[in-house]
């Protein structure tokens, strides 16, 4: 009886299990007052411990950032000016979004495993609850929009895939991110299907001058305002004087 059990075991178990070992080029992302972008990279392997199928390997990675509630809104033209004629709460939409993977995704990834781990960009946004008609016009476009401004990147074939086994990509984060957890995931397809995924966080913060000056227009706002107001006149003082010094 005990033979049976192990030989049932031996058949129904993963036996070709393939996991991720990740890697980061940095554990958080410090906000200074010169801060104007930086790349992080991703780096990782395929732990194994069979060969693998003949069906080939596919990564997938995506970075998201905070998720936050979005109003997008809709303009028209009435009577010679534009009046916003609509709009729809966005429930939660990640601040920053980037997906990069390591064969064209709709070869990557099937539409029922997107649906299920919420990959692509559209199925990142959760907007429930909206009873507009057209809804999903609004977010589109305010993908579009964030596509535009660098906030949301969609890079197919940006993974580097060396012989099924090492993989390596680098993602541009833009200028303008906000404080808060950043989400990595990675996924391992195979024919479209999710066979292992693996997900970890990393800090964005301010540090420094940036994090003194973002605490006091916080927590003290009238200070902040008057340090404002010194810092302007000063400025306005010292080019009025080193203009009136160049023209002597």
């Amino acid at each position: 009886m005990r033979a049976l059990v192990v030989l049932l075991l031996l058949i129904c178990g993963p036996a070709r299990a393939e996991s991720i070992v990740l890697g980061l080029s940095a554990e958080e992302v410090a906000i200074t007052v010169t801060f104007d972008g930086s790349e992080l990279l991703i780096f990782g392997a395929v732990d194994r411990d069979a060969p693998p199928p003949p069906e080939p390997l596919e990564v997938i990675v995506t970075v998201s950032g905070p998720l936050t509630p979005v109003k997008v809104r809709r303009a028209a033209r009435m009577a010679g000016i534009w009046v916003n004629t609509a709009a729809v709460e966005v429930d939660a939409a990640p601040s920053f979004y980037a997906v990069a993977t390591s064969a064209p995704l709709n070869e990557s990834l099937l539409h029922v495993e997107d649906l299920r781990y919420s990959i692509t960009t559209p199925r990142a946004i959760r907007s429930v609850g909206n009873t507009i008609s057209g809804a999903g016009a609004f977010t589109q476009a305010l993908i579009r929009i964030r596509e535009e401004a660098g906030a949301y990147r969609m890079d197919e074939e940006s993974v580097d895939f060396e012989q099924q086994t090492l993989f390596r990509t680098a993602v541009e984060l833009p200028a303008n991110l906000i404080e808060g957890n950043y989400t990595i995931r990675i996924f391992l397809t195979r024919e479209g299907r999710v066979i292992d995924s693996l997900e970890t966080m990393i800090g964005v913060q301010k540090v420094g001058l940036e994090r003194w000056l973002f605490n006091l227009s916080r927590e003290y706002p009238p200070v902040y305002g008057l340090l404002a107001l010194a810092l302007a006149v000063a400025a306005g003082w010292g080019a009025s004087a080193a203009f009136a010094f160049l023209r002597r």
